[in-house]
């Protein structure tokens, strides 16, 4: 019974893979939907391995951190082996800071964690409708998303996972909550080096922003001049997450003595923006240092991204008696602005 579940889940990830690839219309989302999402911040990696790679890290590697692949693919926290915390600092662009913070425990065959991503926008200069002047009153936009993931080994090369996220975003006196959910899974292919996975990411109830920013003060046309004006709620228009589905795969190959090979793929159907391939290379040496270089395209417009695509790395693995040490950094190009850099440290006991 077992072994014909196993195989059940098996067909049924191979199965997605052949409809995802070779079925036009499940590739794209309508060119009239593209830019009418929110939470777009959903979407940005905000760990280092991740981006150096290209974001292509479905499949997820044997080497890499639970808390680091599971951001790609929740069956990622499957890899952590015991107690896991990351930490990670991304210089964005326009002097935008993102922080994230995570820590994962295995039980057994299950893992569990907790993450945290909070992204700092700075003091903003205050102007409104009546004052439109730049002044010295400030204010400053929160961006924050807290979940929490359940990962399962089902068998030596089958893992699950699900993540449930809660995001919140508040710009001055008007606010907007929503509930997330990501789902994935990732197989082994034996002792082959081979590795396949896929994802669904930012599924969940649309979301609206609501508060006492969009309250207005009106006389109804009928009121006398002198009367009390009226309190008036503006009712914000409800908007949608950011889907997508991946498939990826991964392959690991030893080259040497000490050298390691790690080549990663990606395909991202993405429901309100185009479609992206991605593929990162990945070089090792005695598990210690690493360097990586990733590339991410757009389907048929890379003009529609500030991004322009290339991403570059390197980490450092330490084994510090028992306590493993990973620190990575990453470097994101793009057009306009000064390029994205991010580091990131994780622990693992």
């Amino acid at each position: 019974m077992k072994a014909n579940r196993t195989r059940f889940l098996v067909y049924g990830l191979l199965a997605a893979f052949l409809v995802g690839f070779l079925a036009p219309e499940a590739q794209a989302g309508d060119k009239k939907r593209r830019g009418t999402a929110g939470a777009d911040h959903l979407l940005v990696p905000v760990t280092a391995q991740t981006t150096a790679l290209g974001n292509a890290m479905t499949a997820g590697a044997n080497n890499m951190s639970g808390l680091e692949a599971m951001y790609s693919n929740p069956a990622g926290l499957a890899l952590n082996p015991g107690t896991n915390a990351i930490f990670s600092r991304t210089e964005y662009v326009a002097n935008i800071g993102v922080n994230y913070f995570g820590i994962a425990q295995r039980f057994g065959n299950n893992n569990l964690a907790i993450t945290f991503t909070s992204w700092d926008f700075g003091d903003i200069p205050l102007t409104t409708e009546n004052s439109p002047e730049i002044g010295s009153v400030t204010w400053t936009a929160t961006f924050i998303t807290a979940a929490i993931t359940y990962a399962r080994q089902f068998t030596d090369r089958m893992a699950a996972g699900v993540t449930f996220k809660v995001l919140n975003e508040s710009i001055d006196d008007v606010n907007a909550t929503g509930l997330v959910f990501d789902a994935g899974m990732t197989y082994a292919v034996g002792e082959s080096g081979l590795r396949l996975g896929v994802s669904l990411k930012n599924f969940g109830p649309q979301v609206k922003y609501d508060g006492t920013g969009l309250v207005r003060l009106e006389r109804l046309a009928n009121q006398p001049a002198n009367a009390t004006p009226n309190a008036l709620s503006i009712d914000g228009a409800d908007f949608e997450l950011p889907s997508m589905l991946n498939f990826g795969i991964a392959y690991s190959r030893e080259v040497g003595a000490g050298a390691l090979v790690n080549v990663y793929g990606n395909f991202r159907s993405n429901s309100f923006e185009e479609d992206q391939f991605a593929g990162g290379l990945e070089l090792g040496f005695r598990n210690i240092l690493f360097v990586r270089g990733g590339y991410s395209l757009q389907e048929t417009d890379q003009n529609l991204t500030f991004f322009t695509g290339a991403n570059f790395g390197a980490g450092l693995n330490l084994d510090l008696g028992g306590t493993n040490l990973v620190v990575d950094y990453a470097y994101r190009t793009t057009d306009f602005f000064d390029d994205v850099q991010m580091i990131t440290a994780s622990v693992t006991l």
